[in-house]
């Protein structure tokens, strides 16, 4: 009885023991807890979480006002006391490339079987007293140089003077007027940049436009001054030799933009630098390396502890095959150029684009790797390759004729084109002095996908990702017999960049389908259905060589360039509906190991107006 009676009690006490701790366990805490944790994170507490919440918010937005990020607050345990719980939260901070993570106690109380949060800076970092803040502070990165073919920069950080207002000199009032000033004296569009040091912070510096050292305006020099508030800050930004070297290829660097910050999800910040165009942004990642940064905390005397820092990582460079002093030289024979223009020069050996110019004329489009133009008689060089294949050789008969109507449609040679040479003549000779009703009146010998085949064989028309904007050419199927008969003449619906003839005249000299490359790292093979043969390239060689050995060759004013043998082609060709029709002026040639296409937007004749060009360029580097 007495072991029973014990039983007993026991089992009675064990019951009484589990009811006790029931009754007293009541609504959990951590929906709360994780309602709080959330509102952290969106930096906005309500008093659905939080017991007097308006001075929670208050005090939690002074805290942070200086952190340009956002955290992630996790609630990661509660312990329950009665009516009290304390939460563990994990914070984490991205600053820079990593996290800066850390655990804080967050106090909750219950009334009734209501859960609230309990304000306290220490909830936000444990070495908070009531007065601090967090302050963070970015550090950049250093942008990594873009390299030339030896090795040494092409673009790096060279110095700038950036003219802009310091509102922190200036009354509310007069800031309109002083930038208004200041627009007008630079030449920026003057509403929008008064718009921008309207909005601007009472002590901020609004920039108005960045000159390198040794190029600001005299007018802008000798005035600034005298505009109240307007300064010059000495500065370093990634710049080229020059402002024309490749520009449009290279592209720029400057302020993130608003739509810049959001693509890039916390990579880019608001005043970060950042590529804008060209290499500089397609490579803007691997450039500009990973930011670095810091956290202090900053007391109410002003003194700051450090809690937290990271350093940055440098971008890396990038390699690209420019050739310096060649793409200088490319640079200097387009200089005085005023129509849009671009010389192109690849060596066949290993497809390396050594230069890349854009003409002043094109005014910052890459008219040089990516311009999209009919290339006239240049074309040929492809006609030629396809008609061999038809079973033509270089000394077989055809006829050129001052006139060619093809149903209805008439076709003219040139108007400098040598009387002496119309008739029958070989395709050699029509290649040479360019005769374009000789190459349209064999047109008939070619079946459908020939002309693109051959094309493809000197890789032209067949698209490839090299890393940056290249535009190949197309040759699309014609549809009518007049248009097929413009093909023949690079007319009609035949389109190339300098770059496109550049590597056909490299992929002839080569003796194979060249495909140009410029970024390291950044390459494709062509793999055209029918390759060009060592036969045909040689046949192709010596025919283009007549076209400057030829007393009335088209090419003829490339004979005393010292150096190797050149080889070359020109060409013509009409654009617009307004006659009299305005033309594209070409040049392709090649010497040795180069290969290069020089384009005009409008000119005369190819011979005339791109054939200068392209000697200037073989001399300067030769």
């Amino acid at each position: 009885m007495r072991i029973a009676r014990a039983l007993g009690a026991g089992v009675v006490t064990g019951g009484l023991l589990l009811s006790g701790c029931s009754l007293s366990s009541g609504p959990s805490p951590d929906p709360a807890a994780r309602k709080a944790a959330a509102e952290l994170t969106a930096e906005h507490l309500t008093d659905t979480a939080w017991s007097e919440a308006a001075t929670a918010q208050a005090a939690y937005a002074k805290i942070v006002a200086g952190m340009d990020v956002k955290p992630k607050v996790k609630l990661v345990s509660t312990k329950t006391d009665g009516d009290h719980a304390t939460a563990k939260l994990d914070w984490s901070w991205p600053i820079g490339s990593k996290a800066w993570t850390y655990t804080t106690s967050l106090d909750l109380t219950k009334s009734g079987k209501t859960w609230t949060a309990e304000w306290s800076p220490k909830a936000v970092n444990a070495s908070l007293a009531t007065t601090d803040r967090l302050r963070q502070t970015r550090v950049a990165a250093r942008r990594g140089n873009i390299l030339g073919a030896d090795g040494a920069a092409i673009v790096k950080p060279r110095p700038v003077l950036r003219f802009g207002l310091n509102k922190a000199a200036l009354r509310t009032t007069t800031v309109p007027v002083s930038a208004q000033a200041l627009a007008q004296l630079v030449g920026v569009d003057v509403k929008s940049y008064v718009k921008l040091a309207k909005a601007s912070g009472p002590k901020a510096f609004v920039p108005a436009i960045t000159f390198r050292e040794g190029e600001v305006p005299a007018s802008v020099q000798a005035r600034y001054l005298s505009i109240k508030g307007a300064v010059a800050l000495h500065d370093k930004l990634p710049l080229a030799p020059t402002k024309a070297y490749a520009a449009p290829l290279l592209g720029t660097v400057g302020p993130a933009t608003a739509e810049i910050v959001k693509q890039n999800k916390g990579r880019v910040v608001a005043g970060d630098d950042t590529g804008l165009s060209g290499l500089q942004e397609r490579y803007d990642a691997q450039l500009s390396g990973s930011a670095g940064g810091r956290v202090d905390i900053v007391h109410s005397d002003a003194k700051t502890t450090k809690v937290f820092a990271i350093a940055p990582v440098a971008g890396k460079p990038l390699q690209l095959s420019l050739v310096p002093r060649m793409q200088q030289a490319a640079e200097q024979a387009l200089a005085s150029v005023g129509p849009a223009s671009a010389l192109v020069a690849i060596k066949p050996s290993t497809g390396a684009v050594v230069a890349a110019a854009s003409g002043p004329g094109s005014k910052g489009y890459d008219t040089a790797t990516y311009g999209q133009y009919a290339p006239g008689s240049t074309f040929k060089i492809i006609d030629s390759l396809a008609l061999l294949r038809s079973g033509l050789t270089p000394t077989s008969p055809v006829t050129c004729t001052t006139s060619l109507t093809v149903n209805g449609k008439k076709f003219t040679n040139d108007s400098e084109y040598p009387s002496g040479k119309v008739g029958r003549i070989t395709l050699t000779d029509a290649l040479a002095n360019s005769c374009n009703t000789a190459f349209i009146s064999t047109h008939g010998r070619l079946k459908g996908g020939d002309l693109q085949q051959a094309a493809a064989a000197l890789g032209f028309g067949v698209d490839h990702d090299v890393g940056f904007p290249a535009y190949f050419g197309q040759v699309p199927a014609p549809a009518s017999e007049v248009e097929k008969s413009a093909d023949m003449i690079g007319q009609g619906k035949v389109l190339a960049s300098p770059m496109a003839m550049a590597t056909v005249m490299s992929s002839v000299l080569a003796g194979h389908a060249v495909v140009p490359h410029l970024v390291e790292g950044q390459t494709a093979t062509a793999s055209p259905d029918h390759p060009l043969t060592k036969g045909e390239a040689t046949k192709l060689r010596a025919m283009l060589r007549a076209v400057v050995t030829e007393p009335t060759g088209t090419g003829h004013g490339l004979l005393d360039v010292p150096g190797a043998p050149v080889i070359a082609k020109t060409g013509t060709a009409e654009f617009g509906t307004t006659p009299p029709l305005p033309t594209h002026a070409w040049m392709v040639a090649g010497q040795g190991d180069l290969a290069v296409a020089v384009f005009v937007d409008e000119g005369h004749t190819g011979a005339g107006v791109a054939g200068p060009i392209l000697e200037s360029f073989l001399r300067a580097v030769h």
